[in-house]
């Protein structure tokens, strides 16, 4: 009897469904443990750009100002510095622990260069709002035309 088109190809399905079952397997220690497969960026921000100011806001649940810095460098470049501790339960043991903790750094291209000295950063229930303002020289300016 004559082997059918598919079953010329069997041997080589038995390797590839081994690797694709050892993938899943790894997968599944990995994701079903928890620990994520890529880290974000973190703090999560979002940034927009309103009249002559940017703004931006980044998500930390949790943290208070002492552990957090805020610089401008560069004219364009804000970095947000601080650290999130580890809770320790009292009485109880650990099952999954999704919310990093340690020390993060986060730096922002901003669109255009601000006014390092024109800042208002506040942390409202676990959002910080930062505004900058524009530079100077960042800010579009009227051009008188002459008449010739």
């Amino acid at each position: 009897m004559r082997p059918n088109r598919w079953q010329a190809f069997s041997p080589l399905g038995n390797p590839l469904q081994q690797f694709q079952g050892e993938v899943n397997r790894l997968l599944d220690h990995w994701v079903g443990s928890g620990a994520p497969l890529s880290t974000p960026a973190y703090p999560p921000v979002n940034v927009w750009e309103e009249g002559d100011n940017v703004h931006i806001e980044a998500e930390l649940p949790g943290l208070d100002t002492s552990s957090l810095e805020l610089t401008v460098a560069e004219g364009n470049q804000l970095t947000l510095k601080g650290e999130r501790r580890k809770p320790a339960p009292e009485n109880g043991v650990w099952h999954r622990q999704e919310r990093g903790t340690g020390e993060f750094k986060r730096t922002v291209a901003l669109p255009f260069l601000v006014d390092a000295g024109n800042v208002d950063a506040r942390l409202e229930n676990g959002v910080l709002h930062v505004k900058l303002a524009k530079h100077e020289s960042a800010r579009p300016r009227k051009i008188n035309i002459k008449a010739e």
